[in-house]
């Protein structure tokens, strides 16, 4: 396998993005970064990279855009070693990375620094949507629930122990200006959001999804869960996502109710 890396998107996106978008929905991340990326949105020192055979197809790809966790896509077993030497001759810090399990806990075996924690996670992709009634109603967030939105983000990020070296706020501002966000609103007040992301390949992305914890309880996450869902369905996707944390099970029996099924296991492993 031989891998070849690169900061500039439009260089990655050239090589790799048709193979991308053979399986949108087990590259959700990386399209979902491309087109953020492509968007105007930031990112501080990313690098991609994609693996080829001796005649030149493309048959693995990865993404890192810190400090987000490095995300592997379907790598096969025989490129992630060559990947990880690649990266430590770069000099490439890593705070995490993620993707398939299998992939996930080959490259972290390989890796020189020592797993600190891990996180289990299954993504999941919706056959029917079924109700989920709660008191309230949906609305798009729109630019004067910027502060709001951020301060949830912030919130969601930290229990989900999610580091960030730069301010939420313009990626919050990017998805309130792509009517990516949803609030579920009862007696006219927001008691939960979703993140949805607009159709890529007639692929759509939940999340995050966020209930502060005094709002717990009452339904509103699945309320919002399942606007978020329609609001993707009516926008044309075919085929909704979602990623949950294996630790909670309220969340995953939740996002079974509502017509969700588990296709693929997940992790992220964090390093020391």
């Amino acid at each position: 396998m031989i891998w070849s890396l690169t900061a500039d998107a439009a260089e990655f996106a050239a090589s790799a993005e048709s193979w991308l978008l053979r399986d949108p929905v087990r590259n959700t991340v990386m399209l979902t970064v491309l087109r953020r990326l492509r968007s105007g949105q930031f990112a501080e020192d990313p690098l991609f990279g994609w693996a080829t055979t001796g005649d030149g197809a493309v048959v693995g790809a990865f993404c890192h855009t810190p400090p987000y966790p490095l995300t592997l896509g379907e790598v096969p077993p025989g490129a992630i070693a060559p990947l990880v030497r690649e990266l430590i001759e770069a000099d490439r810090r890593l705070t995490a990375v993620r993707g398939p399990v299998s992939a996930v806990e080959a490259f972290a075996a390989a890796w020189w620094r020592p797993e600190s924690g891990r996180r289990a996670e299954r993504l999941y992709l919706l056959d029917t949507l079924r109700p989920a009634p709660a008191p309230g109603k949906p609305r798009i967030a729109g630019p004067g629930d910027m502060d709001q939105a951020a301060r949830w983000f912030r919130e969601f990020e930290a229990e989900a122990h999610i580091e960030r070296a730069v301010d939420v706020t313009p990626l919050v501002s990017a998805r309130i200006n792509r009517e990516e966000l949803v609030w579920w609103e009862d007696e006219g007040r927001p008691v939960s959001l979703a993140g949805v992301s607009a159709p890529i390949s007639g692929m759509s992305r939940i999340g995050p999804v966020y209930t502060p914890p005094a709002l717990r309880g009452r339904g509103y996450g699945s309320a919002v869960t399942h606007a978020a869902t329609r609001k993707a369905l009516d926008d044309g996707a075919t085929e909704v996502l979602l990623f949950t944390d294996l630790s909670n099970p309220t969340s995953n029996s939740v996002y079974q109710r509502l017509g969700y099924r588990p296709i693929a296991d997940h992790a992220t492993v964090h390093f020391a």
